[in-house]
């Protein structure tokens, strides 16, 4: 039976003394430890439309996720074999819950079951050891780019955290478009104790503007949260300092707190597009809002900002977007829209995708509606509760009806 302790053994204690560019050879070295010919990498570029072979290792071509057994691993998370086919398996690539790519690895025993957890091991290792390794050289975020990044979608990546975050009774996932040219859509998140905060936010204008005034959003959200704010009183701070630095300027923004032991969700609508509740896999209702002006001219309501509570079920999510996603406008003139929204996330969510393949099929439906050609920033965020004594908690792995990893 195969046994990947040596590989991960000898690659954790390779990897520090060699250079970033250097990791898929010494994964290829690894190979014979778990009785394979060949592992090769592949990440995921931004867009996660195709699967990009890192160099180093056996010379693979760039592999499209939608069409292919690699791209089907990305996309379940489920082991993918083609035993007729050169004899290999690729599992996917996962540090946390956030997807980089996957793993391919070539062996005489692919078709045994046996292999199946070695695989999954060496691969969630490779992973760690990747995203360990990645700030230290520029490969990583080489080969992810299929096309030039615009200097205001450099900041902005900068920024985020990873687009998915998840705990056996929580699950927070984003997406963002167009990748390569975003610049006013941003989100942020942090589980502190009970207590998830979550936020996104889209400023106004494009380019270097948005970007700039989005790092000012999330540099003050972050900073009053540490500074243990509470919602409203965080949302007043973020408010004076874009009208501050940025007094001609102003942001929307959700801010959401869900207390994960009780399920109790307080949320700040901002002047943004409504978030949506969804239940058993359909939508319920949209929240209300807004609950406040946008931020940057807060200082004309009369009132402070007003916290809106719900008591969510176990199971539930909440879906929510920026205009950029429902004022997608087709040849013919006609937006994405709510409905079209709510709809395509229903679908996903009954064919039991993981939950981060629910937003990645998304946002290629909105630029499919718009001809890949976006003519605002499209970000979608979707926030999940599932408690772990819930009827539904069984079911188990990161899969759209229930989030536990």
């Amino acid at each position: 039976m195969a046994d990947a302790g040596d590989a991960v053994r000898w690659l954790h204690l390779s990897a520090p003394g060699s250079g970033p560019d250097e990791l898929s050879a010494l994964v290829s070295r690894a190979a014979p430890a778990i009785g394979a010919t060949e592992i090769v990498i592949y990440l995921a570029d931004y867009a996660q439309a195709e699967l990009v072979p890192m160099p180093g290792g056996p010379g693979r071509d760039v592999l499209p996720i939608e069409t292919t057994l690699p791209g089907r691993a990305f996309t379940t998370l489920d082991l993918q074999r083609a035993v007729d086919a050169g004899e290999r398996v690729w599992a996917p690539l996962l540090v946390g819950c956030e997807r980089m790519g996957v793993l391919e690895v070539v062996s005489p025993t692919a078709g045994n079951p046996e292999l199946d957890q070695p695989v999954r091991e060496l691969a969630a290792n490779i992973a760690q050891l990747l995203s360990n390794r990645r700030s230290y050289g520029d490969l990583v975020e080489r080969l992810r780019r299929r096309l030039p990044m615009q200097v205001a979608a450099e900041i902005v990546w900068g920024l985020l955290p990873p687009l998915t975050f998840a705990t056996d009774d929580l699950i927070v996932t984003a997406i963002l478009e167009p990748c390569y040219d975003v610049g006013g859509d941003v989100f942020d998140y942090a589980l502190n104790g009970d207590v998830l905060s979550v936020g996104l936010f889209d400023t106004c204008g494009h380019g270097i503007k948005a970007s700039t005034l989005a790092s000012l959003t999330i540099g003050a959200y972050r900073n009053a949260r540490r500074c243990g704010l509470d919602l409203a009183a965080t949302a007043i701070s973020i408010d004076r300092w874009i009208r501050s630095e940025h007094p001609n300027l102003f942001a929307t923004g959700l801010l959401v707190e869900l207390d994960r032991a009780t399920g109790r969700l307080r949320m700040i609508n901002a002047g943004h597009p409504g978030a949506i509740l969804l239940r058993g896999h359909r939508a319920i209702r949209e929240l209300p809002g807004p609950t406040a002006l946008p931020l940057g001219i807060g200082h004309f309501a009369a009132d402070g900002p007003r916290v809106y509570e719900e008591e969510l079920h176990p199971g539930d999510r909440l879906l929510a977007y920026t205009d950029g996603i429902t004022d997608a406008r087709s040849a013919d003139g006609s937006v994405f829209g709510v409905d079209r929204l709510v709809d395509c996330v229903d679908r996903a969510l009954n064919d039991q995708l993981p939950t981060p393949e629910t937003m990645r099929r998304l946002v290629r439906a909105v630029l499919a509606h718009q001809d890949n050609q976006l003519g605002d920033d499209a970000s979608a965020l979707l926030l999940e509760w599932r408690p772990p004594h819930s009827p539904l908690a069984h079911l188990g792995g990161l899969v759209a009806n229930d989030p536990a990893s």
